[in-house]
């Protein structure tokens, strides 16, 4: 008993309780944690034929092996979704500074793009592109959705995904051209303004719910002319202009009858 007692007094034993404590937790925090569901592996021609791509169209400016500059973002652990998303959607090459990225047709093909993420991928982890289970709007719960959207999402991108105006000449874009894969894409980069929803902030599930939502907005308004879905903005416009411009015009119309 004297010689344990020892033991659990030696002036080593802490720092060996800490790293095994540490350990536990690693261990428990890999077997439980959420994983991604992500799409297919991508070959070894798949990173050359990125690589030479990225040499050819990006390295200009984002640096050789993408360490970016002093006036460019390295790329090293964006991963591959932060590459397709800003790829496949043209955002990627830009044309042009500006306070941001605009979107424009894309300069790459659907092999292109994912040759590119394979070689930004390679050189760190980082989020990866989706499979397309986990941006299936069929599998998602709308209603879940939209309260996860109007808690995170809304106040940037309106209500209903319409987008709006955000400060110095930046602004939140629509989201119903948007597709499934680049919104979850956004969800796990943090494109422009945005901010990244890790998996703690909202799981997978959840943001699949949010894609069933945002596709559901797409279906059309059952009350009538949406006004392009911006709320109170358009809405008083019309009322304004509209309602307004009428009833001058009815008073103007009775005030030359009467004479």
């Amino acid at each position: 008993m004297k010689a344990l007692a020892a033991r659990r007094h030696h002036r080593f034993a802490p720092a060996v309780l800490l790293l095994l404590a540490l350990l536990v937790t690693g261990a428990l925090y890999a077997a439980l944690a959420p994983s991604q569901a992500t799409a297919e592996s991508t070959t070894a021609q798949d990173v050359q034929a990125g690589k030479a791509l990225f040499a050819a169209n990006c390295a200009t400016c984002h640096g050789v092996g993408a360490v970016g500059t002093s006036e460019t973002p390295s790329l090293v652990g964006v991963g591959a979704a932060a590459v397709d998303f800003q790829v496949s959607t043209g955002r990627m090459p830009m044309q042009m500074t500006g306070p941001q990225a605009e979107v424009k047709p894309a300069q790459f093909d659907a092999d292109q793009t994912r040759q590119l993420a394979a070689y930004v991928a390679s050189l760190a982890p980082g989020p990866s592109i989706p499979s397309a289970e986990a941006v299936d709007p069929t599998l998602g719960d709308a209603s879940n959705g939209a309260e996860i959207f109007r808690t995170n999402c809304a106040m940037c991108h309106n209500a209903v995904g319409a987008g709006g105006a955000l400060s110095e000449g930046k602004y939140a874009p629509s989201l119903w051209s948007t597709t499934p894969t680049q919104i979850y894409e956004a969800m796990v980069t943090g494109p422009q303004s945005m901010p990244v929803f890790n998996e703690n902030n909202i799981t997978p599930e959840e943001k699949r719910d949010v894609i069933a939502y945002l596709v559901e907005q797409r279906e059309g308004s059952a009350g009538g002319d949406p006004l392009g879905s911006l709320g109170p903005v358009s809405e008083g416009v019309w009322a304004w202009v509209i309602g307004i411009g009428a009833l001058i015009g009815a008073a103007v119309w009775i005030g030359a009858k009467s004479s």
